[in-house]
This record gives C-alpha cells, sequence and structure tokens, in this order.
C-alpha cells in the first residue's frame, strides 16, 4: 500500500522447524562374561590368588622319581670308575680335586722316586709289636726305644722332603707360585707305603722330575 510490494506466501523461506536428529550410537557395548568358577564345597575355605595360581603350574604328569634315582645311580657309578681308572693311570681329569695340578704331580713324582724311612714306619712298628710278646722285658724296654727314635727319624724326614719340594718348586714355578698344601701333600705320601700310595706311582725310583 505504502509502494511495498507484498511478498507472496511463495517468496517466504520456509524456516527449519525441525533440527536434524544427532546421531546415535548404535554400537552396544558388550559385557564381559562372567569368570566361570567351580563350585566350592561347604566347609572348605576358598582357595587364594597363590594357591591358584600354583595349582595351574604343577605339572599335569608327575616326575617318576624312582627312574630319577636310577639315573643319579648309575651317573655315580660312571664317575666312580673314571676316578678308580684315574687313580691306575694318573689321568688328569678324572683325579680328585686335591691330586689335581702340576704342581701336585710333581710333589708325587718326587716322592715316588725316592727311597725313604716312612713307608717302612708301619711294617716295623707291627714286626717290633709282634716281637715284644716273646722277649725279655730288658729286650722289650730296649726295642721299644728304638721304636721312638724311628719315628723321631721319620718326623725329622719328613719334615726335609717337604722343604725339598717346595725349594724344588720355587725353582720350578718361582718365589710365591707355591700352592698352599704342597707340603703336606708330599709329607703324607711319603709316610705311606709306595704300593698302597694312591694315585699310583708314575715313575721309577731314582727317576726325579726335572
Amino acid at each position: 500500500m505504502l509502494g511495498f510490494k507484498k511478498k507472496t506466501q511463495n517468496e517466504i523461506p520456509e524456516a527449519d522447524t525441525a533440527a536434524e536428529p544427532e546421531a546415535v550410537d548404535t554400537t552396544e557395548e558388550t559385557a564381559e562374561e562372567p569368570k566361570k568358577k567351580l563350585p566350592q564345597k561347604k566347609g572348605v575355605p576358598t582357595p587364594t590368588r597363590k594357591e591358584r595360581e600354583a595349582a595351574r603350574r604343577r605339572p599335569l604328569v608327575h616326575n617318576n622319581r624312582k627312574a630319577a634315582r636310577q639315573a643319579q645311580r648309575k651317573a655315580l657309578q660312571e664317575q666312580r670308575a673314571k676316578m678308580r681308572r684315574a687313580m691306575e693311570t694318573g689321568e688328569e681329569k678324572y683325579l680328585p680335586v686335591r691330586d689335581r695340578g702340576p704342581q701336585k704331580r710333581y710333589a708325587r713324582d718326587y716322592v715316588d722316586a725316592r727311597i725313604g724311612l716312612g713307608e717302612w714306619l708301619l711294617i716295623l712298628m707291627l714286626i717290633f709289636l709282634f716281637a715284644s710278646f716273646m722277649m725279655t722285658d730288658v729286650a722289650r724296654g730296649m726295642v721299644t726305644y728304638f721304636m721312638f727314635l724311628l719315628m723321631l727319624g721319620v718326623l725329622i724326614e719328613l719334615i726335609w722332603v717337604a722343604r725339598s719340594v717346595r725349594k724344588r718348586l720355587e725353582a720350578k714355578y718361582g718365589v710365591g707360585n707355591v700352592e698352599k698344601g704342597v707340603r703336606f701333600y708330599s709329607a703324607m705320601r711319603a709316610l705311606q707305603m709306595r704300593r698302597l700310595r694312591l694315585p699310583k706311582p708314575m715313575v721309577n725310583r731314582g727317576e726325579f722330575p726335572s
């Protein structure tokens, strides 16, 4: 009416009457299935977590203890057989720990190469012991005195053997490099009869090691 043109109904923009619906997450959350539990007996306490873990680690098949003992016994027998052969042949690998090493071998060879009074001590003492029953009191006293002198001589000999072995080892391996216990080892071997020594002698009389 005042110069304005009335807009027709078709020209009026239609207002958004309804908003677009929001996207609905249709993914259903999967519920965690409850763990199956074994039925517990009445009056029995529920096992703890450590007990359940220990039960799971337990092997299904028990070890055969009898077979294990037999295998262990067989291994020990084989080890002892090798050690006995080493005592006869002097093989270093299977000798006992107390007899291993080049210095112990040197001490054995030195003692076995000499003729000592100590290796006859046991035999002489047995002879004097049996002979004393058939002697008079005077003769028995003389034999006893002689036995004391014999033991004193053996003691001096053992000290001399130990010192000789130490000096030879120091000359061969250097001062301060001698193993501990070699002197006592050589003295105890000198006190044994040659046939009863273990490991058995590998040298003859007079064949001293260089």
